[in-house]
């Protein structure tokens, strides 16, 4: 792995915390450059300041990824500092969690925006580029959600499922140009994601804590994850559990379907 991403020019954005840290610090120790990004200022210094000895190998920027302009500016000023952009990591993602019919619009606009629109202002600028220069790979993080319909969290399942569709429809167009997309469809990782889902009816961290899944620590997700981009992999799945359920759910959906309720139906109770 490497040799693959040495002296290699990545954009990572959500990269203040969760998989976007992990991935911008992992890049860095394989002697790639980031660029690393996020609404969190404070949380890209903290990660400055404890990657120090990467020296200017890591730069770091404020953005907001359902701004445009802003993407433009900044992916287009990467590209032309270094001569080249070989990875585009749209990371950057929301989760909401709850009963749709209890949904203000005002959520679901921003789970359109930033899960949505931010993945495709990155795609579709960091796309253009490579395209040009014949050769590049983009990573979209989706999830397992995108992959089969999972209750309470009907806006977020909608939105990777359109991260997984862009990114695989995608990858098809991308081979005559010589450019490689993937996406992600991780089950759960050791991330802030809990502290950070918006929830009006339940309360997550209970949830959280006498769930039964087993999660996966974000270090070997994301070591799990640069392995598979180094191998081309379309949709990157994983844990095992995740690909048991997703495939179970393709094969046979009703019986999905008939688990799913009884366990909606438990969660409903605990609310």
């Amino acid at each position: 792995m490497k040799k693959h991403f040495q002296n290699q020019v990545a954009i990572v954005t959500g990269a203040a915390s969760g998989i976007g840290r992990e991935l911008t610090v992992q890049l860095l120790s394989h002697g790639a450059t980031v660029m690393a990004t996020d609404v969190n200022l404070t949380g890209l210094e903290t990660l400055r300041a404890e990657q120090s000895a990467a020296g200017n190998r890591l730069q770091i920027a404020p953005l907001d990824v359902t701004d445009r302009a802003a993407c433009e500016q900044l992916i287009h000023a990467v590209a032309k500092n270094h001569s080249k952009l070989d990875f585009m990591f749209n990371n950057a993602g929301i989760c909401i969690f709850g009963e749709v019919k209890n949904m203000a619009p005002a959520q679901w606009d921003r789970i359109i925006d930033i899960n949505i629109r931010g993945v495709v202002n990155g795609t579709d600028i960091a796309y253009k580029i490579m395209c040009e220069q014949g050769s590049g790979h983009i990573v979209n993080t989706a999830s397992g959600a995108g992959l089969m319909p999972i209750p309470l969290m009907t806006a977020y399942c909608m939105t990777k499922h359109a991260v997984v569709g862009l990114s695989t429809a995608l990858r098809e167009e991308a081979r005559r140009y010589n450019v490689r997309v993937s996406a992600i469809c991780p089950g759960i990782i050791t991330t802030n994601i809990v502290n950070a889902t918006e929830s009006r009816d339940f309360d997550l961290k209970k949830m959280h804590a006498s769930s039964p899944v087993k999660e996966v620590p974000v270090t070997k997700a994301v070591t799990t994850i640069l392995k598979e981009v180094a191998g081309n992999k379309a949709k990157i799945v994983f844990p095992r559990d995740i690909k048991i359920t997703t495939k179970s759910y393709a094969i046979l959906p009703g019986a999905y379907s008939f688990l799913s309720q009884l366990g909606l139906k438990t969660v409903l109770k605990q609310k």
